[in-house]
C-alpha cells in the first residue's frame, strides 16, 4: 500500500515522528512521536491546507510517496469508540490518549484514523517503535506547489 505525507522540505525528509513529538497532534501528545500519513495526496495536503493561509504560505512542500508492505499488521480504529468530538478542533485530549496508548502498546507498525479534515478519509499513522516500522520505505518525493487559489 502506498500512503502519502505532504512535508516541508526545510526539514529532513525522513520518517521519524519527532516533529509531531514536539508540538502533540490530534492522534498524540507532546512527546509521542509518531508519522502522520494520508490515504491519498488530496487529502494530505488537506491535512496541511487547513493549518495555513496565504501569508504563512511557505515555499518548499514535497510530497513523500510511503510504501507499507501489504504484510505489515494495520489496526483499523473503531470509530464507534471515538468521542463524539472527537474531530473537533482544537484536538480532544481522549484521541491524543488513545493514540499515545496505541503507540506505547506496540502491537502494530500502521493505524487507520478517520481524518477530522474530511469525512469518509483516513489517515495512517506511523509508528516508530514497532519492529515492522523498518520495512516501511520512502520510495518517491516530489516537489508541490500549493496552488494559492485554495487561499482566497
Amino acid at each position: 500500500m502506498e500512503v502519502y505525507r505532504l512535508q516541508n522540505k526545510k526539514y529532513p525528509i525522513e520518517l521519524s515522528g519527532k516533529g509531531a513529538s514536539i508540538t502533540g497532534a490530534r492522534w498524540n501528545s507532546k512527546g509521542t512521536e509518531v508519522i502522520y500519513t494520508a490515504q491519498n495526496r488530496a487529502l494530505a495536503m488537506a491535512e496541511v491546507a487547513v493549518h495555513l493561509t496565504i501569508a504563512t504560505l511557505p515555499s518548499g512542500f514535497c510530497m513523500v510517496t510511503v510504501f507499507i508492505p501489504d504484510d505489515v499488521l494495520i489496526l483499523n480504529l473503531d470509530t464507534n469508540t471515538l468521542p463524539l468530538d472527537w474531530n473537533f478542533f482544537p484536538e480532544n485530549s481522549a484521541t491524543q490518549k488513545c493514540g499515545d496508548e496505541l503507540i506505547k502498546q506496540n502491537n502494530y507498525a500502521v493505524i487507520k484514523v478517520p481524518s477530522a479534515v474530511v469525512k469518509g478519509e483516513f489517515n495512517y499513522l506511523l509508528n516508530p517503535y514497532h519492529s515492522d516500522f523498518g520495512r516501511v520505505k520512502i520510495i518517491h518525493q516530489e516537489d508541490f506547489p500549493f496552488d494559492k487559489r485554495i487561499f482566497k
